[in-house]
């Protein structure tokens, strides 16, 4: 359990450290998203924050403090489930995998992370 565990928690802490660069480099397919499902500009640089601080929290959880990687798998699984409101809300499904696999990642993380 504790391999998959941490084979699951790398693959979501990438996965969220790449898009909170993309984010800060604004990356045009971000601009894009976000225009798409409606977050307004200011709020992107607060997006990427709150991934990135995931990704660390999961980080850290691997590093030897458990109770901040569950705090962080929780964190992305709400900050996930939000992004696929916005999709839905906005009726934007061809980019909707993304934020699916995202919050899967980030569920299987919180999973394995109070399974361990």
């Amino acid at each position: 359990m504790e391999t998959a565990f941490v084979v699951v928690a790398v693959v979501t802490i990438l996965a969220n450290a790449a898009v909170a660069v993309a984010v800060l480099a604004r990356a045009e397919f971000v601009r894009v998203n976000s225009d798409e499902v409606g977050v307004p500009p200011t709020w992107i640089p607060a997006l990427a924050a709150l991934k990135a601080a995931g990704a660390g929290g999961l980080l850290l959880g691997l590093l030897g403090v458990p109770f901040v990687g569950v705090a962080a798998a929780g964190g992305l699984v709400l900050f996930y489930v939000g992004a696929l409101a916005a999709h839905v809300r906005a009726a934007v499904y061809h980019n909707i995998v993304f934020p699916g696999t995202c919050l899967a990642l980030a569920a299987a993380s919180l999973v394995l992370a109070l399974a361990a």
